[in-house]
């Protein structure tokens, strides 16, 4: 089934971001040479180990109109029961985005971009997934994105490296925007966002499809933004089954 899943959402890279930023996903959208954007993505993650809370601090930098650089300074707070409780700095990430394809008509635009994130090992080794490992991570992979008034479909398609560890992981994300209020200047906007996530941690061969409801309110150049994601199909350990995260947060460009 996963192989299925996988292949599905693969082919949306080739195929198909909505109106807004995507909350859970990655967006091949930038806004301009010499910007900045600065951010949050609070992620409160409950699973069968038990809860963390996820608090990044995030800054993002445009060089010029089709590259972007950024750094997460994420806070961390776990309960993982049999004594694992505490809080403090998660793993540093840096980004990096080059839009490399654009291709804009009337009312409508496709992009590509190459990404990469590089995780550095601040965190603890608590073997929690995208948030603390302990252990540097590499990804790299490609987002693509078709939108227009109408609605916006984004997809990401991309690989993560633990050299030292375990969680090697074949990534792939497909999302759709739907805006419920007609373009007006200046912005403003209700959008709601339906977004999947599928992860295949090829070492330990743990594969989940997680499913992700959002909506965010745009105006001018801030959004917020609240989701909450399910699993869907999860061959997980028991003890390590994820049960909801809830995210929320802003975003500010200036």
């Amino acid at each position: 089934m996963k192989y299925i899943v996988l292949v599905v959402l693969l082919g949306a890279v080739f195929n198909g971001v909505a109106q807004g930023p995507p909350i859970t996903a990655d967006n091949p959208i930038m806004l301009g040479g010499n910007s900045f954007t600065a951010k949050t993505l609070v992620e409160i993650r409950n699973t069968a180990r038990g809860t963390s809370v996820y608090i990044p601090a995030v800054l993002q930098y445009l060089p010029t109109a089709n590259s972007l650089v950024g750094i997460s300074l994420p806070y961390l707070s776990y309960d993982l029961g049999e004594d694992l409780e505490g809080n403090g700095l998660a793993d540093i990430k840096l980004l990096g985005k080059y839009q490399f394809l654009r291709r804009d008509g009337m009312g409508k635009t496709f992009r590509m971009v190459a990404k990469t994130v590089q995780s550095l090992p601040t965190g603890d080794k608590l073997d929690l997934m995208g948030l603390s490992t302990g252990f540097y991570e590499g990804y790299y992979g490609m987002i693509a994105g078709y939108e227009t008034l109408k609605f916006g479909i984004s997809s990401e398609l991309g690989y993560n490296w633990m050299p030292d560890g375990s969680m090697d992981e074949f990534r792939a994300k497909l999302g759709f925007g739907l805006p419920l209020l007609k373009p007006q200047y200046p912005n403003k906007q209700v959008n709601l966002y339906f977004e999947y996530t599928s992860a295949w941690l090829t070492e330990r061969d743990w594969y989940q499809l997680l499913y992700a409801q959002g909506v965010q309110y745009a105006a001018k150049a801030v959004t917020f933004d609240l989701a909450v994601e399910l699993p869907l199909i999860q061959q997980f350990p028991e003890s390590r089954a994820l049960k909801y995260s809830l995210f929320f947060g802003m975003r500010y460009t200036f």
